[in-house]
């Protein structure tokens, strides 16, 4: 990774920000994009940019930055992603368009333009932060949230077919991650959910992380438009 200029969604928390310290500390340049100005960024990245993922304008701008300052990106990780924790009834449509807007148009603005500047360049990496939740974990009260981690799995190999032969495109499906997105469920539920694991337990980040960071490198040269799944052997 020394060397790649590495561009990072949600890099300021979770998994994304797990991933950005895995690509630091193998030698690479990140820079991550995070929709926090209140948040302290405590890594060394190169530059942290303020936007909103959904925004195409902001997006578009982050990019050419981005590119002016450092004529490239060669790794893309989609990692932004939100959760509107609710029971049905209490959905709203406006939740359900806000967890679409950023989970899923988000990854596909972004990938967008960046795809565009691999193809350019005829090299480049795209990894997704899926979930199980878009494959085989469904529930109601996550409706909105299920069916945006559903939409980055097929967007992921669209993606794959539409930046063919240059740019590989992949995506990862964490089971539970412990993360700030689930700091406030109850630790109880947390508990039995970790017991439906083979594991027992839920991942930490840098669990995931690895994966990304396998994905965008030379060693997974040969795999494209995939999900690799991560969920400790769901029961």
């Amino acid at each position: 990774m020394k060397d790649k200029i590495v561009l990072i969604t949600g890099g300021s928390r979770g998994i994304g920000r797990a991933a950005a310290e895995q690509f630091i500390n193998s030698g690479a340049t990140v820079i991550i994009i995070h929709s926090n100005p209140n948040v302290k960024i405590d890594i060394p990245v190169a530059r942290a940019i303020v936007a909103d993922v959904s925004d195409e304008t902001a997006v578009k701008n982050a990019i050419d930055s981005i590119v002016s300052e450092f004529g490239r990106i060669d790794i893309l990780v989609n990692s932004a992603g939100i959760a509107i924790d609710k029971e049905w009834d209490e959905r709203t449509v406006a939740d359900f368009k806000k967890t679409l807007d950023v989970n899923l148009i988000g990854t596909y603005i972004i990938s967008k333009y960046v795809g565009e500047i691999m193809m350019k360049n005829k090299s480049g990496k795209i990894v997704n932060v899926s979930s199980t939740s878009g494959l085989n974990d469904f529930s109601p009260y996550a409706v909105d949230y299920n069916a945006s981690k559903c939409g980055q799995i097929s967007l992921t190999k669209s993606l794959a077919l539409q930046f063919s032969p240059f740019v590989n495109v992949n995506a990862v499906a964490p089971g539970w991650v412990d993360t700030d997105m689930n700091k406030d469920l109850p630790a109880d539920y947390l508990e039995g959910e970790a017991q439906k694991v083979c594991l027992k337990r839920i991942a930490k980040p840098s669990e995931i992380a690895s994966i990304i960071k396998f994905l965008a490198s030379d060693d997974a040269s040969y795999i494209n438009g995939t999900t690799i799944i991560a969920d400790g052997g769901r029961l």
